[in-house]
């Protein structure tokens, strides 16, 4: 039996383009044969073969965040130093 094939046109951002063909590059594989094998994935997975959320930032890091904020806008609040020695200095001492 024979294997018909179909050419598929999509359009992607140039910059992405250039990245996915880079790391497809050292990979051994083409943009072709990569779109092959997720549709290949896609049929076997009967679905989308990865996870398709919106990311959403932990707890932790909004916290984290939120803290930078307050350091960018207190800037007077907290402590300064000019190069290593003066940080490692302010992390051993007992104050």
């Amino acid at each position: 039996m024979e294997n018909l094939t179909s050419a598929i046109s999509v359009q992607v951002d140039a910059n992405d383009k250039e990245v996915a063909n880079s790391i497809l590059k050292k990979l051994g594989l083409n943009m072709s044969t990569y779109v092959n094998m997720a549709i290949k994935q896609l049929i076997n997975k009967d679905g989308v073969p990865f996870e398709v959320v919106n990311p959403k930032p932990s707890k932790e890091l909004l916290e984290a965040l939120e803290e930078v904020e307050e350091m960018i806008h207190n800037k007077e609040k907290y402590p300064r130093y000019n190069n290593w020695e003066e940080l490692k200095g302010a992390l051993l001492s007992d104050d």
